[in-house]
């Protein structure tokens, strides 16, 4: 099973070379303010590159998901059918077991903001154990998730929560700064952001076999 992962796209999809692949992980923040035509556009987008399965996990950009996500939802599965969304639970693709959650420790005022610690912790408590691909928007705490001000902001609750989850593969974005790959305690970690810091489409799409 060949996965091709983006994030932090923020309407700029449209630029992408994607490399062949069964299933299309983008792991949230696909707009910029989460309006509905935003979603029809990325949809529309979505549904014409050709893979076999598509999996989406909103971001803190994708403002409609949290505010009216049965609307979100349903404009998004209008214009990609058969798109796999996943926001708190979970699904087969392609035989491998897949997790989806939007949630980060708060930031500013935008979406799917949670409070560092039992509010977090709960979220996590509700992925099983054992799935092969968890998908995030935001990062565990010191995986990929450095800022350039030297900061490392992922979830703390996130990073405990792994321990018992252990996925064969965590993929993320939200921290531009952090995109990149690294392997620890078994799990490959991918930080999937396309744009970088200044918002320019210069990190490649990432590329995992399973």
């Amino acid at each position: 099973m060949r996965i091709v992962a983006i994030s932090d796209t923020h309407g700029r999809h449209d630029v992408l070379n994607l490399p062949p692949g069964d299933v299309l992980v983008h792991a949230g923040d696909f707009t910029g303010r989460g309006t509905p035509w935003e979603i029809i556009e990325f949809a529309r987008w979505l549904h014409a590159r050709p893979f076999a399965h598509r999996v989406v996990v909103a971001g803190n950009h994708d403002r409609l998901f949290e505010s009216d996500p049965g609307l979100a939802q349903s404009l998004l599965r209008e214009h990609c059918p058969g798109v796999v969304y996943l926001q708190d639970d979970g699904a087969v693709v392609g035989g491998l077991t897949f997790w989806g959650s939007p949630w980060q420790p708060r930031f500013m005022d935008w979406a799917f903001n949670l409070e560092r610690g039992p509010e977090l912790a709960r979220v996590w408590a509700r992925v099983p154990d054992g799935v092969d691909v968890l998908v995030t928007h935001g990062p565990p705490q010191g995986v990929l998730d450095r800022t350039r001000h030297g900061l490392n902001v992922g979830c703390e609750e996130l990073a405990a929560a792994l321990v018992r989850i252990a996925p064969k593969v965590h993929i993320f974005g939200h921290i531009h700064e952090g995109s990149g790959e690294q392997k620890q305690a078994g799990v490959h970690f991918v930080n999937a952001c396309i744009l970088d810091a200044l918002y320019q489409p210069t990190n490649p799409p990432r590329v995992i076999e399973l």
